[in-house]
């Protein structure tokens, strides 16, 4: 299971930020996103939700008790919830071929 300072530092990468990017971006010291990507310090309550909506993913994601990342869909209408769900299902289905 991965824990938090894995997942943070894979979200971090995956949107080519650097370290002292999202720390301008969540309004901290670099220090600090270097002390939790190292698992030298663990983030409050806080800063998991910061995380959480700056990566759009669930804080259970990101303490690794879920695997799955969530999209969040507040203010879309079910017909762009639609599409959506349409688009990734047709994702998923050329990454099984």
């Amino acid at each position: 299971m991965k824990d938090f300072s894995e997942i943070a530092r894979e979200l971090r990468e995956t949107k080519r930020l650097t370290q002292s990017q999202l720390a301008e971006r969540m309004w901290v010291k670099k220090s600090i996103i270097s002390a939790y990507e190292t698992d030298a310090r663990a983030p409050s309550i806080d800063m998991l939700v910061k995380y959480a909506n700056e990566f759009n993913v669930s804080t259970d994601y990101l303490l690794g008790i879920k695997s799955e990342k969530s999209v969040n869909v507040d203010g879309l209408t079910d017909s762009q919830i639609n599409i959506l769900i349409n688009l990734i299902n047709e994702f998923k289905s050329k990454n099984n071929k």
